[in-house]
Formats: structure tokens, sequence, C-alpha cells
């Protein structure tokens, strides 16, 4: 299990999945950033050490970080919402 979390290095982490085959990997979340990262992920995405420092936050930064808008309600009329991925030449 990881020590602590690879983007803001909170400790408070906790394992959201575990995978079908026991000990190949788990997805694991941190209680402040949200951060997820699965386990057999490099140790670029799951240490602090190695984590990118262009990417790393700190408790002053999310503290003076922008809301997240909210999802907004699903729609209860009109016609369903078709996405498209990019066309294939």
């Amino acid at each position: 299990m990881t020590d602590c979390c690879p983007r803001c290095a909170h400790e408070s982490v906790r394992t959201l999945y575990s995978s079908p085959v026991p000990g190949v990997w788990d997805v694991v979340q941190c209680a402040r950033c949200l951060y997820t990262w699965r386990t057999s992920e490099p140790d670029r995405r799951t240490r602090r050490a190695a984590y990118p420092q262009a990417f790393r936050l700190t408790e002053e930064d999310l503290a003076n970080a922008a809301e997240v808008p909210a999802v907004p309600p699903l729609r209860t009329t009109g016609p369903p919402a078709v996405v498209r991925g990019p066309e294939l030449s």
C-alpha cells in the first residue's frame, strides 16, 4: 500500500477497488486532493519522490484552488444527446 499521495503528500489514502485476481493491482485515492491511481502504474504516478514537480500540490494550492463546477442535472425533455468521437479517415 502507498504511504502517501504522490500528488499532495497527504498520508490518508484508501483503497477503492482491488483487481479480480488478488494482489495484481489496487485503485487508491487520496482523501485530500482526490488523486486516484492504480498501484500497477509507473513510479512517476504512484510515488511522491518520482511524481513530476510541476504537478505536485501543496495544502495551500488546494485551499486556493478554484471551485470545480457541479455536474448539471440530466435533461428530462428533448432528444438524447449524441456523443461522437473523432471521425476516422
